[in-house]
């Protein structure tokens, strides 16, 4: 990377330039501090409504609200400097009218100082997708399993295993690359598809549970450290962090019911006069 583009944020055309090149690099982000710890080694973060799940324990994305989103998306801009930042619009807040998508999405870039929004479905959105990106807004597509949509899927499953779910799937990411998507997220789809997709539309992909010939890769954070207790089957444990912190807070209870904690080193001495 040049000493220029290191100096300042990455943003959606660095990404889009990247179809076919060195793979993109990705992983959730809600927090100031874990934005400080994967700046350098992400090309972007998602601020993504599965801090609804995460964060506060929901059972779906869909309860999520816009300022949940913009109050998550300031905290890890102000904990980042080099990665572009991506946050998602929420159920509800952009499927009515292009015009509802406008206004929720320049909100939130305005708000949060974000570099592009996300948003969810591929046919039915072609036309917000459009809207957006003719406004000046950086659009980021999602097809496949599409969370919000849990209530009318039924359940978190792989989607497009079957030759006429993997066609109407082909046609979304068709047509929001055609609509303006700088790139596109492939979530939970069979591998040969999204190998396809990938190899058809113009805009990088980013898979999570698609494929490696996807142009960029993106997991949950808190799913791939280990701090989640179900994960999909396309999440890879990197660490497994949450025993760690179970260790050490048992360790941090013990010596306090013990009053070992706080020793000398740790308390203040009165000033000599």
């Amino acid at each position: 990377m040049s000493v220029q583009s290191a100096a300042r944020r990455l943003t959606a055309p660095d990404i889009r330039a990247r179809k076919g090149g060195e793979p993109i690099v990705s992983l959730t982000s809600y927090h100031a501090h874990t934005a400080r710890l994967i700046d350098p080694h992400v090309d972007f973060m998602l601020v993504g409504d599965s801090l609804g799940m995460v964060m506060h324990g929901m059972e779906t994305t869909v309860p999520v609200t816009v300022e949940m989103m913009i109050l998550q998306g300031q905290a890890v801009m102000r904990g980042s400097s080099r990665a572009l930042v991506v946050v998602d619009l929420p159920f509800g807040s952009y499927e009515g009218s292009p015009q509802q998508a406008f206004a929720t999405a320049s909100r939130v870039l305005k708000e949060t100082g974000a570099g592009a929004i996300k948003l969810e479905g591929g046919r039915r959105m072609a036309e917000t997708v459009r809207f957006l990106a003719d406004r000046g807004v950086p659009v980021m597509g999602h097809v496949g399993l599409t969370p919000q949509a849990i209530n009318t899927l039924g359940s978190f499953k792989a989607l497009g295993r079957d030759e006429a779910s993997a066609a109407l799937i082909l046609d979304d990411a068709r047509s929001i690359a055609d609509a303006g998507a700088f790139a596109i997220v492939l979530e939970a789809i069979s591998e040969p598809l999204a190998r396809q997709i990938t190899a058809e539309v113009a805009p990088p992909t980013i898979g999570i549970g698609g494929s490696s010939a996807c142009d960029g890769q993106i997991l949950v954070l808190e799913d791939m450290l280990g701090l989640s207790d179900r994960v999909p089957r396309f999440v890879k444990k990197f660490a497994e962090i949450g025993p760690a912190i179970g260790a050490a807070v048992e360790a941090y209870a013990s010596e306090v019911r013990a009053r070992s904690f706080p020793a000398a080193e740790h308390v203040y001495a009165p000033k000599k006069v």
